[in-house]
């Protein structure tokens, strides 16, 4: 018979809940948090000097390689039109189908789809950052994505928003500091004592033991022996971080209650920002929200998925600015973009474009230096078919950790790298 009051890795996994999403299992849990267990209760999540309290970093990331090249298009270069003779989108005044003009930049647009980019360019209030990459790119999805996510060209450290945690705070991070919607927590938010919580619905958010209607003495005299501590302070912290996870998944499920503001798409992408939008208007002390949507990688049949797929995130992230706005709360929140890599210049024999390498980055809200920024890329300067960066991606990590998140990007980025010029100062 199995006895319900175990404590196994399917019953911190089952349906994506606080504890869940903060380890796979509990030892675990505790081990990585025992480092902390000396530290009272109110440290935890206490800002050290000049980390601003208010200021809140939401990441989107399109998972699968997004085509820079058809997303921000270089309709001025033949070469172009030459690499891509069925997927190149034509330039503005060529059909309904052509691109977008960006006001004040030459020979490049945006894609017809992503009207809701352009809006917000037009507002002021985004910037597309061009040719960002890393060196010796990596074209495998997981590597590229583990490159992105620790801020490390081996991909083998911890999360780059993990140490952004761990140096911005004292003692051990609360349950809600760093939230990402889906069914796993992103390696960028985990860090050496930062333990991301993560759900798919708000309902299920919540500690696993109501399931049961256990508390968290019975839980953890269930543990083994030898994982229970005899001072105690696995138990008092395992109490303490089950308090706050029940706090923080009231205020979740209450601002899911929320009605918007404004009017939002129906998409994947637009639910995931609409729940963050209702969880920074019920003012959670969430510094980092982390959303994903995936199906970029487009080696066939690449023209109408591509476009269905940029109508969501440029619909999405103006419905998003929208909320914020009416909430009065979009000076306190920047968003960014990213993709792991871009796309080929030239398309392939299937209607599609293979794996690339540098491609542009957006950053969404007041404090964004507004515009097109940075170098494109050459189209006939070429690294073997692929285009060769002009930035590097942690220059714009290192804006944002410093100029946004008063954090020193130094230290959490493992070496110095110059500020991209991002951010309005």
């Amino acid at each position: 018979m199995t006895d319900h009051h175990a404590w196994t890795r399917r019953h911190f996994l089952r349906r994506g809940t606080a504890l869940a999403s903060l380890a796979t299992t509990a030892p675990l849990f505790i081990e990585q948090a025992s480092r902390a267990m000396s530290l009272p209760a109110h440290s935890m999540l206490t800002s050290l000097a000049g980390v601003p309290q208010d200021h809140v970093l939401v990441v989107v990331q399109l998972g699968g390689g997004n085509d820079g090249l058809n997303t921000v298009v270089p309709y001025g270069a033949d070469e172009y039109y030459k690499r891509r003779p069925q997927l190149a989108i034509a330039a503005p005044g060529r059909g309904g189908d052509a691109a977008l003009e960006l006001p004040g930049v030459d020979g490049l647009g945006l894609h017809p789809a992503f009207s809701g980019m352009r809006e917000l360019l037009d507002r002021g209030v985004a910037s597309v950052v061009q040719g960002i990459g890393y060196p010796n790119p990596n074209r495998s999805h997981f590597s590229s994505m583990d490159i992105w996510h620790t801020a490390d060209t081996n991909g083998r450290d911890n999360g780059w928003i993990g140490r952004y945690f761990d140096n911005a705070c004292t003692g051990t991070p609360e349950a809600a500091s760093g939230i990402a919607l889906g069914n796993t927590a992103p390696l960028a938010m985990q860090g050496d004592r930062s333990l991301p919580v993560s759900f798919e619905s708000a309902d299920l958010y919540r500690w696993v033991g109501e399931d049961f209607g256990e508390d968290v003495d019975t839980t953890y005299r269930a543990m083994p022996v030898q994982q229970q501590q005899p001072d105690g302070n696995n138990l008092a912290f395992l109490k303490r971080t089950t308090l706050d996870a029940q706090l923080s998944s009231d205020q979740v499920r209450q601002a899911a209650s929320l009605t918007p503001l404004v009017e939002w798409p129906r998409s994947d992408l637009a639910n995931q920002l609409r729940m963050v939008a209702a969880m920074i208007r019920s003012d959670m002390p969430t510094r980092v929200y982390y959303v994903s949507l995936g199906g970029f990688d487009t080696h066939a049949n690449q023209a109408g998925a591509h476009q269905r797929l940029l109508r969501q995130v440029g619909d999405s992230l103006l419905a998003f600015n929208n909320e914020l706005r009416e909430q009065g709360n979009d000076s306190r929140v920047l968003t960014m973009v990213f993709s792991e890599f871009g796309r080929r210049v030239g398309e392939n024999a299937s209607g599609g474009t293979d794996h690339g390498t540098a491609a542009p980055m957006y950053l969404v809200g007041p404090m964004v230096q507004p515009g097109v920024l940075g170098t494109h890329p050459s189209l006939t300067n070429l690294d073997n078919g692929d285009l060769k960066f002009t930035a590097d991606f942690r220059q714009v990590y290192a804006a944002v950790l410093e100029g946004w998140m008063g954090a020193d990007p130094d230290v959490i980025l493992r070496r110095r790298w110059s500020r991209a010029p991002v951010l309005k100062t």
